[in-house]
């Protein structure tokens, strides 16, 4: 580990039986920091969680926590505590009693108790319903009693398995703000797995993204959304559109033949531009623009120009949304007026928004978008 890390992990694997779910993690994380392991069902992000906290033991490799080695220990030794997916808190206790439920393991007497609860209680927002039972409180008043139990002991970690899940969709906007806000004045490290890449953005102080059992890229928000390192981690973080193009690079720049599916190009990039050769250009759909296929204004294009065809128009508000077919794919674009069905269309995609990636041999031209846990066919989004 650094000499900033305060939990690392270094060459784990685990897994349950024969069935091998973490390779080779290497993970430093610093005292204080928020960190989010993001990534799609079966990924291993769970997994990963649960070594941390004792509930599944590595077949290989070492899990510090400052300067004491913990990957042998049991949960309630390692200063670490969990909110889970479920809350598990218990139907039969108040919402005092769940939040003093640790407490009481520990051994505290119970003015100590009451005097604890009481300050969690008031943290978060739980004052007056110290005496009702979960199933009188709503998601998100369950969600803060879960979050107070874990709070409660005072743990070194704090460990959040998906907690916002189960709350509607209103109610898990303004919670995840909450618990941010409540890490930092507390100062906690906080290690909290998800697989919806807003929460991750805008909770997270760094992001992990897991791919079978491995990190895929490692880096702040703005670093993983602006700089992907690959193909995979592009379409995770929404540039879910992609086409085929053969490209010529010669240090930073790259130019781009013209094809079936796009004119000739030529960028400058503020990153490493992939070797010659055929390349996956990669896209978010919101940083698209559509111009006629007659528009002559190129001088000033600093991006690519697809090819398209308009499939379907509706008006979601604001702008009018097209579903664009370009190859063998369709994408989605905004723009203030409506472009019938069947007129053949420029679609610009800026040089910000293009992330370039060495094709795969049987890369399809214009083909669909990498699978994510979010991906939905383009006219189920269409209204979205």
């Amino acid at each position: 580990m650094g000499d900033d890390s305060y939990l690392g992990l270094q060459g784990v694997d685990a897994g349950y039986g024969r069935t091998r779910v973490l390779q080779g993690i290497d993970l430093s994380i610093g005292k204080g920091e928020f960190v989010a392991l993001l990534g799609s069902s079966g990924c291993g992000k769970t997994t990963l969680l649960r070594a941390i906290a004792g509930f599944a033991l590595p077949e290989r490799g070492v899990i510090r926590v400052g300067d004491r080695d913990v990957t042998r220990l049991p949960p309630d030794r390692r200063g670490m505590a969990m909110v889970f997916q479920s809350y598990a808190l218990w139907p039969h206790m108040s919402v005092a009693g769940n939040i003093g439920y640790g407490l009481r393991l520990k051994g505290w007497k119970r003015p100590a108790i009451a005097a604890r609860v009481a300050e969690i209680g008031a943290l978060l927002g739980l004052d007056g319903l110290g005496g009702r039972r979960p199933a009188e409180l709503s998601g998100g008043q369950r969600q803060r009693v879960a979050l107070g139990r874990a709070l409660a002991i005072d743990p070194d970690i704090l460990l959040l398995d998906e907690p916002l899940s189960n709350l509607d969709a209103r109610i898990r906007l303004s919670v995840r703000h909450e618990i941010r806000a409540l890490q930092k004045r507390l100062g906690i490290t906080t290690i909290h797995v998800t697989h919806d890449r807003e929460e991750a953005m805008v909770m997270a102080d760094r992001i992990v993204i897991l791919d079978q059992g491995r990190i895929a890229q490692l880096g702040t928000p703005e670093a993983i959304y602006t700089r992907p390192e690959s193909a995979f981690v592009a379409a995770f973080m929404g540039a879910e559109n992609v086409v085929r193009l053969d490209v010529v690079s010669s240090g930073g720049r790259v130019d781009i033949a013209a094809g079936p599916l796009n004119r000739a190009a030529s960028l400058r990039l503020d990153r490493p531009a992939p070797p010659s050769g055929p390349v996956e250009a990669r896209f978010r759909s919101e940083q698209l623009q559509l111009r006629s296929l007659d528009d002559a204004t190129t001088a000033d294009v600093q991006g690519i120009e697809l090819l398209g065809t308009i499939e379907v128009v509706v008006y979601p508000g604001g702008e009018w949304r097209h579903s664009v077919r370009i190859g063998g794919a369709s994408v989605l674009v905004d723009a203030p007026e409506a472009i019938a069905p069947g007129t053949s269309v420029l679609v610009r995609v800026p040089v910000s928004g293009l992330f370039l990636f060495s094709a795969p041999t049987a890369s399809p031209v214009g083909g669909s978008p990498a699978s994510t846990d979010d991906t939905a066919p383009v006219r189920e989004k269409l209204s979205a």
